[in-house]
């Protein structure tokens, strides 16, 4: 489940004027909140324990959940054959075929999926890594470039 977090009104005036005189480890993590990152890519940025940083600007009002997203991977029964002309690729070229096209789409807002992407070694690791860059893409480009996405990288569509 992954979490997005806006800054308040409170959150904004603290950043422009120093009001509140947050601590700095708070303040730094204010600063990263953009309404786009999601609470996982946010716990790469903020130093440890990031969870009771993002409690504590929370509770004290200075950020807002704007969204709460669950990844949901189905993953075929049974082992589907691909069509006698198909390209088969392998997942070396599948996640190198991702990272591309998300770090040409999405350029820096890639970055945190593009790790994801690039430490999947599994098949099923690598669907769920992907079909979670779907979803990134879905909500940031909307769902013609999703499709154009999964296409591009051999996910079967989802349907959205």
């Amino acid at each position: 489940m992954s979490t997005i977090y806006r800054k308040t009104e409170q959150g904004r005036t603290e950043i422009a004027t120093r009001a509140q005189r947050l601590a700095p480890r708070l303040r730094q993590a204010l600063i990263l909140i953009d309404g786009k990152c999601s609470d996982d890519e946010l716990r790469k940025l903020i130093p440890a324990p990031a969870d009771d940083t993002l409690h504590a600007l929370l509770e004290q009002g200075y950020i807002e959940v704007i969204s709460v997203t669950a990844v949901h991977v189905v993953l075929p029964a049974k082992e589907v054959r691909p069509p006698v002309n198909a390209v088969v690729l392998t997942l070396g070229e599948t996640r190198q075929r991702a990272v591309r096209w998300m770090s040409s789409h999405l350029g820096p807002y890639a970055d945190s999926m593009n790790l994801r992407v690039e430490k999947a070694k599994t098949p099923e690791a690598l669907q769920a890594a992907l079909a979670l860059a779907g979803n990134v893409v879905r909500q940031q480009l909307g769902e013609a470039k999703a499709q154009e996405f999964e296409q591009h990288v051999g996910l079967a569509p989802t349907g959205h």
